[in-house]
């Protein structure tokens, strides 16, 4: 709205087409009614009149003219123009009143949407990382507390392993193992680690192969490789093979062994008396078990590659195959997962899909030995698995090629 448009509420003599308004005076800026119904006297800051930035009202926002006596004659700037795409109304000078009416309203409006859009943005990234991924933590006492582990599969509300999510998404990184000697066929399991073919085992499965036998692994979805002995540490009954050719495999996740409880879930996959992809639950009934188990061939050739372990109050001792033959000894987590000869060197798993412990150990209820035939061989919920934390310490070794 021009100021020719404008009327004042103090009256005055009307000239120029509306009343209140004064002509300018040479070197004075022209005299206009105020809002408030207040006018401001003619002339300059030098003799009491109107200040060098007289406020104006233009829809509901003040702005202020521009200086006076700048330019020659009295002349005087116009309001200044708003920045481009931005209305009147939406972004007042400094020390100005707040802006009234449709554009205030307007401009609260688009603010708050904006905050909300923001907050919104934030949980939905959050939620994302939130859904991905789990941290590793949940229980105190362990140095990666700020680390976190991808999670396959979620837990049940409960905390309990949800088997058939962890069976479909894990199996297919588990496979059969089978050494081949001339003092015959062993069996058992391995977890992979990589796409391009380097699976995690025991080392009693495979110590045949370290001989002179030959490796074969079969996957899940039956094709076959032949493997090479990539490193091994019989200390841990540890061992890293690589299949040949092997391409675009399913990776395993490998968890945090330090955050396992007694009572927690946990699921075991292997191939026990040579069913396939055979999977078991139960629980962690102990940990730190200390067992001593047989690496050589000779002594897990019979029970399908798995070993059996001497445990303290055995009558002899389980797996004593005699004199000579290579054993260690570890502490191991215990479970009540059934593992039956073969399920060596497979993975126990957290309710989360994680690798918790590689199975290497079952106690027998014969009491007899490593060569105990399947009467008196077999599950009696007595089966032990090396903690993969353990394994982690080694594993770069392992996979570098090295024999620990």
């Amino acid at each position: 709205m021009s100021d020719q448009q404008r009327s004042t509420e103090t009256g005055g003599t009307p000239s120029h087409g509306y009343a209140g308004w004064n002509p300018p005076m040479p070197g004075h800026p022209p005299t206009a009614p105020a809002t408030d119904g207040t006018t401001y006297p003619a002339g300059g800051p030098a003799d009491g009149g109107w200040p060098g930035n007289r406020p104006q009202v233009v829809e509901g926002t003040v702005v202020d003219h521009g200086h006076v006596g700048s330019h020659p004659g009295g002349a005087f700037d116009g309001p200044p123009a708003p920045p481009p795409g931005t209305p009147w109304g939406d972004t007042p000078a400094p020390g100005t009143p707040p802006p009234s009416g449709g554009h205030a309203r307007r401009g609260l409006l688009r603010g708050r949407l904006a905050l909300v859009t923001a907050v919104a943005a934030v949980a939905a990234v959050l939620g994302g990382v939130t859904g991905g991924a789990i941290a590793v933590g949940e229980r105190g006492g362990s140095s990666s507390s700020s680390a976190t582990v991808a999670s396959p599969v979620s837990a049940r509300s409960d905390g309990t392993a949800d088997v058939a999510a962890i069976a479909s998404a894990v199996s297919p990184s588990v496979v059969q193992i089978t050494v081949k000697t001339s003092a015959g066929t062993a069996t058992g399991t391995g977890v992979v680690l990589d796409a391009t073919g380097r699976i995690l085992t025991n080392y009693h499965v495979i110590s045949g192969a370290v001989g002179g036998g030959t490796a074969t692994v079969t996957f899940k979805d039956g094709s076959t490789a032949t493997a090479t002995v990539t490193g091994t540490d019989k200390s841990l009954d540890a061992a890293v093979i690589t299949a040949s050719g092997a391409k675009n495999l399913a990776p395993a996740t490998l968890g945090d062994s330090g955050r396992v409880a007694v009572g927690d879930s946990v699921v075991a996959i292997g191939n026990p008396e040579g069913l396939t992809g055979t999977v078991t639950s139960g629980i962690i009934s102990a940990e730190n078990r200390e067992v001593t188990v047989q690496l050589d061939e000779g002594s897990t050739s019979g029970n399908g590659g798995f070993g059996f372990p001497n445990l303290p109050g055995t009558r002899g001792g389980q797996g004593s195959g005699g004199s000579g033959r290579d054993s260690t000894t570890y502490k191991a987590f215990q479970t009540d997962a059934a593992l039956n000869p073969g399920n060596s060197g497979g993975p126990l798993i957290n309710a989360s899909g994680q690798v918790i412990g590689i199975n290497s150990a079952m106690y027998s209820a014969g009491g007899s030995n490593s060569t105990a035939d399947s009467s008196s061989a077999g599950s009696v919920g007595l089966g032990f698995a090396i903690p993969i934390n353990d394994i982690k310490q080694v594993l770069p070794e392992l996979e570098a090629g090295h024999n620990v």
